[in-house]
């Protein structure tokens, strides 16, 4: 794959012929942008280390066994630590690991990007709708 320099906006995966395995984001998006994992890093990046029921109070939409789920792939992935407390009874907290905070940056800029051009895309959307079928 050719990296790419600062203001290059090409995307390459040099002799791949499927679209989907030539898109170099392609497996980062599979890993980040899953439906739960931007909440749960946000919330360990924001509020730091915390125990289960603290980030399920905060991600209040989302069920215990999808929050088991979603926190066993982020620690798989190493964007999530998880420390385990052989106390009684035993607690077992999480974290973002380094890896999982060097997202921020990335974060940032779809934050501006979002600001900048949601309203353009509502505006996209009302006049797609508003067309006639």
């Amino acid at each position: 794959m050719r990296m790419a320099t600062p203001g290059d906006t090409t995307w390459t995966a040099p002799g791949a012929t499927d679209p989907e395995l030539a898109c170099p984001v392609t497996p980062v998006v599979d890993i980040v942008f899953s439906r739960w994992t931007t909440p749960i890093l946000w919330a360990l990046h924001t509020y730091g280390r915390q125990r289960f029921v603290e980030l399920e109070r905060r991600i209040t939409r989302i069920t215990p066994k999808v929050l088991t789920e979603r926190l066993r792939r982020l620690e798989r992935d190493g964007l999530v630590i998880r420390t385990y407390h052989p106390e009684v009874p035993p607690r077992v907290e999480y974290e973002i690991s380094d890896l999982g905070r060097s997202l921020a940056p990335l974060f940032a800029h779809l934050t501006e990007w979002a600001a900048d051009n949601l309203p353009k895309v509502e505006e996209a959307r009302q006049a797609y709708d508003a067309k006639p079928a």
